[in-house]
C-alpha cells in the first residue's frame, strides 16, 4: 500500500484542521461531562432528582429545538453554524465559575447554563455531521467518521483523567475554565478551515413546516432508517439513566473520589478508542448492516458489573464493562453514521440529521429524569441495573430490520425517497 493510500484523509489540510477543532472541542466536553455533575453533588450537594434534572436540561435541547434546527442550519452554511455555537458555548460555561467565585452559584444557575448549552448543542452537532461530506467527500465518509471517531475516544480518555485531578486540585467549578477554552481555542481553529460551502439557495417563501415535513418524510420512508432511529432512543434513553446515578453510585456507595471517577470514565475512553479503530475491519468482517445491532448485543449486558461491584478490586472489572460498552457503541455509531450520511441528498442533510436527534435523542431528558426519580425511590444500584437491561434490549429495533442482513450500506444517496416505500436505495 503507497503512502499516501495509507495516510488518506491525513493529508488533506481542512480535514487536519477539522480534526484539530474536533480534539480541542472534545476534550472541552469531555470535562463538562465529569465537572457539571459533579459541581452539582459535590459544591451544591445535590440531591438524587436534582442530579437527574441536571441531566434532563443539558440534553432538553434535542426536544426544544430539535427538528426546528435542521431546516434551519440547511439555509446557513455549516461552518458558520459551527463556529458561532462554539464561542457562545465557551462564553456561556464561563459564567459557572465567575459566578462560584462570586458566592452566586445555585443549582438553578447550573440548570439554566445546562439547557443554553445543550440547545447550541443541538445545532452544532447537526451543522458538524452535515459538514463532514463536504470536507471529506462521500466516498471518504467511512474513515472521515472513523478518524474523527478515534479522537474522540481519545478525548474521552485524557478528558476524565485530567478532570479527576483538577477538580480535586482546584475544585468542579473551576475545572470548567478548561471546557471553555476548549470550546474557544475549537471555534477559532474552525475558521481556519478554507474549504467554504456555497450559500444555500433561499427558497422564494421559505416555510418551516413543510421543510421540516420533508426531513421527516425522507427519514421515514426508510425501514433502516426508522429502525436505527428506534434502537438509538431505547438505547439512549436507559444509557442516561445508568449515566444519571453512575456518579451518584461511584462517589457515594463505592466512595471514589474525583480521580478515581476520572480513572473509571477514562477507562470508557480506551474502549471506545479501540472501538473507533477497530470498527472499518468490523464492518468489513461481520458485515455493515450487522453490525450495527451485533456489536450493541455483545457488549450491553457486561454493564450489569458495575452494580454488582464493591469497593475495591471488583470495580476495576466493573470499569472493563463500561470500557466494552464503549467499544461496542464507538462501532455500531461510526458505521450507522455513515450509512446515514451516504443515504442523504446534501440538500437535506440537515434535516436528517436534526430528524435522527430528535427521535433518537428525544428522550435522552425523559433518561435524565427517570434516572433521578428512579435513584430516589429505589437507589442508584436498581437504577443501574435497570438501565443495563434496557440498553441490551435496544438491539431488538435493528435486529428485526433489514438491517439484520444487510452486509452492505448503501453507496449512492436516494433523491426521491417519497415515491420509494419498499427499496433501502433507489438509483438516481
Amino acid at each position: 500500500m503507497s503512502a499516501p493510500s495509507r495516510l488518506g484523509l491525513s493529508r488533506d489540510p481542512d480535514f487536519g484542521r477539522l480534526f484539530a477543532a474536533t480534539a480541542l472541542g472534545q476534550l472541552g466536553d469531555r470535562i463538562i461531562f465529569l465537572a457539571l455533575p459533579l459541581v452539582a453533588i459535590v459544591a451544591l450537594n445535590a440531591d438524587e432528582f436534582q442530579v437527574g434534572l441536571l441531566t434532563a436540561m443539558t440534553t432538553g435541547g434535542s426536544l426544544l429545538v430539535g427538528l426546528p434546527a435542521g431546516a434551519w442550519v440547511d439555509r446557513m452554511r455549516k461552518r458558520s453554524v459551527m463556529i458561532s455555537t462554539d464561542l457562545v458555548r465557551a462564553f456561556v460555561l464561563l459564567t459557572i465559575p465567575t459566578a462560584w467565585w462570586a458566592d452566586l452559584l445555585t443549582i438553578w444557575w447550573l440548570y439554566a447554563v445546562a439547557l443554553v448549552h445543550g440547545v447550541l448543542t443541538v445545532f452544532f452537532d447537526v451543522a458538524y455531521v452535515s459538514y463532514l461530506p463536504h470536507v471529506v467527500g462521500r466516498g471518504n465518509l467511512v474513515e472521515g467518521n472513523s478518524k474523527l471517531s478515534a479522537i474522540r475516544s481519545v478525548t474521552s480518555i485524557s478528558g476524565p483523567a485530567a478532570a479527576g485531578p483538577l477538580i480535586g486540585l482546584v475544585g468542579a467549578p473551576a475545572t470548567l475554565l478548561a471546557s471553555s477554552v476548549g470550546m474557544a481555542a475549537s471555534g477559532l481553529l474552525a475558521i481556519s478551515i478554507r474549504k467554504r460551502e456555497q450559500k444555500p439557495e433561499p427558497s422564494e417563501r421559505p416555510q418551516l413546516g413543510r421543510e421540516i415535513k420533508e426531513g421527516l418524510t425522507f427519514v421515514l420512508k426508510h425501514s433502516a432508517l426508522r429502525a436505527i432511529m428506534l434502537g438509538d432512543a431505547i438505547f439512549n434513553l436507559f444509557l442516561v439513566m445508568y449515566q444519571t446515578m453512575l456518579l451518584v453510585f461511584l462517589e457515594r456507595e463505592i466512595g471514589l473520589q474525583s480521580f478515581g471517577i476520572g480513572l473509571v470514565l477514562s477507562g470508557m475512553g480506551c474502549g471506545a478508542l479501540l472501538g473507533a479503530l477497530s470498527a472499518t475491519r468490523v464492518s468489513k468482517r461481520v458485515g455493515q448492516g450487522p453490525v450495527i445491532w451485533l456489536a450493541p448485543l455483545v457488549t450491553c449486558p457486561l454493564t450489569v458489573l458495575m452494580p454488582l461491584a464493591r469497593p475495591g478490586w471488583s470495580v476495576n472489572v466493573a470499569a472493563i464493562g463500561l470500557a466494552a460498552l464503549s467499544l461496542g457503541g464507538v462501532v455500531r455509531f461510526v458505521t450507522q453514521a455513515s450509512f446515514q450520511q451516504a443515504l442523504t441528498p446534501d440538500r437535506l442533510l440537515g434535516r436528517m440529521s436534526a430528524t435522527a436527534r430528535f427521535v433518537s435523542w428525544g428522550g435522552i431528558p425523559l433518561g435524565g429524569l427517570l434516572g433521578g426519580a428512579s435513584g430516589s425511590v429505589f437507589g442508584a444500584t436498581v437504577t443501574l441495573w435497570i438501565g443495563a437491561v434496557g440498553m441490551t434490549l435496544s438491539v431488538l429495533p435493528n435486529f428485526l430490520s433489514p438491517l439484520r442482513t444487510m452486509r452492505e450500506l448503501p453507496k449512492e444517496k436516494d433523491p426521491e425517497p417519497e415515491h420509494s416505500n419498499h427499496e433501502i436505495v433507489s438509483s438516481e
